[in-house]
Parts: C-alpha cells; sequence; structure tokens
C-alpha cells in the first residue's frame, strides 16, 4: 500500500532557488541536471514537486504543443527523477503520482535511485556506463581493451597531442558537424548549451579538452561539466578523420590520465546504442541503469497520437 507523503506541487516562479539547490547538492543521488540554473537553460518550462521542506524534489520538465502539456527530457539532460537527502523505494511512486492531472502525455527518465514496477507508466531499463576514476592510471589502463589501446598507441604515433581548454565554439561547431539533422530544434538546443555553459564556467565546473593532430587541426574534442564529484562527457565535437585516427580513445585516456587517484567518476552519459556501449565499455567503464517511464493520459480520442 503506498504510504502518504506531503508532496506539493509548485511552479518555477514560487521555487525557493536556495533550499532546492541545496537539495540537490546534499542529496544522495544528486546530478547537474537537477540545479535550478540547469534547468532554466535547458529546459523549455519546469516546475516542481517538492516533499516537505524541500527534503527531497523532482523536476517537471513540460511543453505545450497543441493545447496538450507534456512533460520530456531536455537536450543533454538524460535523466530526472526524485533527489535529495531521504531515498527510498516508496518515494517514486507517490512523487509520479502526485504528477498534475494536465500534463496528459509523460515521457521522462528517471535516476538510477527511482525503481518503479508500475505497469501504466511502462517503466523501461536504460543503460548507462561510469568509470570510477579513484584508482591509479596504470591500474586503470589495464582494463582498456585491446582495440582502445591500439588506437591509443595509433593515434600517439601519428603525432596527435593533447589541448588544453580549446573554445568552446569550435567544439560546438564540430558536434553540428556531426548532426544528421540541424534544423530549427537542433539550434534552439545549442544555443541554450551555450547559455549553459557560459553559466558553468563562471561557476568553475566546465573543463573543455580536445586532440590536435600533427599539424595542428582538431580532431577531437569535448566539453566536460563537473559536479558531485561526477565528470560528464556532456558535448562531443569529432572532425571525420577521427573515426580513423583514434583521437576520440585519445581524448578519453588523456582524461583519465590526469584524474586518476582522485575521487571522481567519468559519467558516460549512455548509452543504449550497441556502438557507444562497446566504446564506453572498451576503458573499463561500469554499467548503471536506471528506468524511463512513459505515461499517456491522453483523452481515447487523441491517444494515437502518441503510440
Amino acid at each position: 500500500m503506498e504510504k502518504n507523503f506531503s508532496i506539493q506541487y509548485i511552479s518555477r516562479a514560487a521555487i525557493d532557488d536556495k533550499k532546492w539547490n541545496h537539495c540537490i547538492t546534499n542529496a544522495r543521488n544528486g546530478l547537474i541536471y537537477a540545479y535550478t540554473y540547469y534547468l532554466d537553460t535547458m529546459a523549455r518550462n519546469w516546475s516542481g514537486l517538492i516533499l516537505d521542506d524541500y527534503a527531497a524534489v523532482m523536476p517537471l520538465t513540460w511543453h505545450k504543443k497543441l493545447g496538450i502539456h507534456y512533460l520530456y527530457q531536455p537536450f543533454l539532460t538524460p535523466v530526472g527523477g526524485i533527489f535529495g537527502s531521504i531515498q527510498n523505494e516508496e518515494l517514486a511512486l507517490p512523487f509520479l503520482n502526485s504528477i498534475p492531472a494536465y500534463f496528459k502525455y509523460i515521457d521522462i527518465s528517471l535516476n538510477t535511485q527511482n525503481q518503479i514496477k508500475e505497469k501504466k507508466l511502462n517503466p523501461r531499463e536504460r543503460l548507462n556506463f561510469i568509470l570510477s576514476l579513484q584508482p591509479t592510471y596504470k591500474e586503470l589502463e589495464k582494463k582498456y581493451s585491446t582495440n582502445h589501446q591500439r588506437n591509443i598507441r595509433k593515434s600517439v604515433e601519428a603525432g596527435c597531442t593533447v589541448i588544453h581548454n580549446p573554445d568552446v565554439e569550435t567544439i560546438i561547431a564540430l558536434a553540428v558537424a556531426q548532426m544528421n539533422h540541424y534544423g530549427q530544434a537542433s539550434k534552439e538546443n545549442i544555443e541554450r548549451f551555450r547559455q549553459l555553459y557560459a553559466v558553468l564556467l563562471q561557476k568553475g565546473m566546465t573543463k573543455t579538452y580536445g586532440i590536435a593532430s600533427a599539424e595542428g587541426n582538431i580532431l577531437s574534442s569535448c566539453v566536460f561539466f563537473l559536479s558531485h564529484q561526477r565528470a560528464y562527457y556532456i558535448l562531443v565535437g569529432n572532425a571525420p578523420e577521427s573515426r580513423t585516427t583514434g583521437a576520440s580513445h585519445l581524448l578519453i585516456d588523456a582524461f583519465i590520465r590526469e584524474h586518476a587517484t582522485n575521487n571522481l567518476v567519468l559519467d558516460f552519459e549512455g548509452s543504449d546504442i550497441p556502438g557507444l556501449a562497446d566504446f564506453y565499455s572498451g576503458f573499463g567503464a561500469m554499467p548503471e541503469y536506471y528506468q524511463s517511464v512513459r505515461w499517456n493520459r491522453l483523452p481515447f480520442y487523441l491517444k494515437w497520437l502518441k503510440k
């Protein structure tokens, strides 16, 4: 039987930023995606569910189309869900059942601490990869796959070098070039990322890495975000040549080498895509499972729109 919890729905304007962010900072499962300044930039709109006096919170990232309010997962925000110092299996369902009824369609991802079995929510297991950087570099390197070790050597032998703090616009340009379909939605997402990067840069929560060819051209690059003893592999920009030079492998290796023995987890942010899963696991990264939920509360005559 579901216990009674004092969970309140609150608009963004009424949220106490200091209390909300304090909850996220001190949450046992805190993640950068749940800070107000992250949500303010990456979500089109958001509001929240709050347990008691911010003992636990759940951001609700939403939009409206054809007059219908729905919850969605914003760009570069792979998970959401319930965050707080109070965490138990009994919290997830009460929070989800507290989502206001006017959100007619829900398609969101929860974090690893929010596990549910409710069939009406269609829970689906998703896959992330994480790597603890507490061991020494030699210990970490031993767990690289043979193929990864080969690619790193190939990149070094080709004269590739690590570039620290490359300009973020260079990374963005390479990332955009990789997108198969760069439409209006993508332009909006990239602009949101620019705003977020500026905010996090001021807070000292970013790092940028690049790999340059012997001729000085950037082949592989990445923006990392930092919080909660995690380094998030957030935005990747690779030139076409990176596939044959091992530049992407060298970039990750450089980050691991320079942060080994630190109390830090490298969060690869996915993936369910087999090729990416092989790439991440090839560095010795371990799977971390979370759930996505999909709840169609549209009227019967509209349900077909979201089958």
